[in-house]
């Protein structure tokens, strides 16, 4: 069992949870992933890695409420033990030993960001973070990413806080005035991460996202995370979860996302009358 032993709210609807998985923290790396299940009804449901203590053997994750697990999870306490736990999957990020990084954050895409930027914080690399929220309120974790940052920019849709716009605004305007950029890191909304590739694509700047595919077993069985690259099938679970972004289909994969939106919808109902796993 692995127990449940740091939960607080980082916006509405998202939350952290600090879980006592050591064999998880020892091996956990910056862009990994974990499948769990929070009980024997479960569905599996893979949360990417948002920070690891190997000293105290605990594992980070940053979810946000949305599915018929998620919601579950949000009704567990500290305290209370998930039954699975597996990890770290899915392969390490490659990242750079110098020059400048931009990393760039939409939403709670900011959670599996963390660690890449504190990673290349610590190695001395110039790291320029870029988040963006649709209001204030959604923001998450631009204290701790800007620790690990020469420069922090703050976005919102709404001008809450930071500057009103879009995370890519200020990555044009960054390169437009010359900014030396060797390699952009971007997590988010499909859509964000979509337009982020298009800017950085003109520019011929290596680009790598993290794809949030659907994943059920996270060891390539199942096809549920199939994307294209350059024309070629991979499987987010095992090939990635990160990839070239210049070579990705995301019309493929916006279309993929909403394939079980049907599904979700109804677990959702039931949920909501009380009825267990869904049924």
């Amino acid at each position: 069992m692995y127990p449940i032993v740091v939960k607080r709210t980082l916006a509405p609807g998202v939350r952290l949870y600090e879980i006592r998985a050591p064999l998880v923290a020892r091996k956990a790396q910056p862009g990994q992933f974990v499948i769990i299940r929070v009980n024997e009804t479960g569905e599996r449901i893979p949360l990417t890695i948002a920070d690891f203590d190997r000293e105290f053997g605990m594992i980070t994750m940053v979810v946000q409420e949305i599915g018929f697990t998620t919601k579950t999870l949000a009704k567990m306490e500290v305290g209370d033990d998930l039954l699975d736990f597996i990890g770290p999957l899915g392969n390490p990020s490659k990242l750079p030993d110098s020059g400048t990084v931009v990393c760039i954050g939409g939403g709670v895409g900011c959670a599996p960001l963390y660690p890449q930027v504190r990673a290349l914080g610590e190695k001395g690399v110039n790291v320029i973070t870029i988040v963006g929220a649709r209001s204030a309120e959604n923001l998450i974790l631009t204290r701790e990413l800007g620790r690990y940052s020469k420069e922090l920019h703050i976005t919102t849709d709404d001008g809450s806080e930071g500057r009103k716009g879009f995370v890519s605004d200020v990555l044009k305007e960054l390169i437009e005035k010359g900014t030396p950029i060797d390699e952009v890191i971007a997590i988010g909304p499909m859509i964000m991460m979509k337009v982020v590739s298009g800017v950085t694509k003109q520019y011929a700047i290596p680009t790598v996202i993290s794809l949030n595919s659907l994943m059920v077993d996270g060891t390539g069985m199942c096809g549920s995370c199939r994307v294209t690259v350059g024309g070629v099938t991979k499987f987010a679970c095992v090939d990635g979860p990160e990839f070239d972004a210049h070579q990705i289909d995301f019309d493929e994969q916006m279309k993929r996302s909403a394939v079980y939106r049907d599904q979700e919808a109804k677990a959702l109902e039931r949920l909501n009358c009380g009825c267990r796993n869904g049924h």
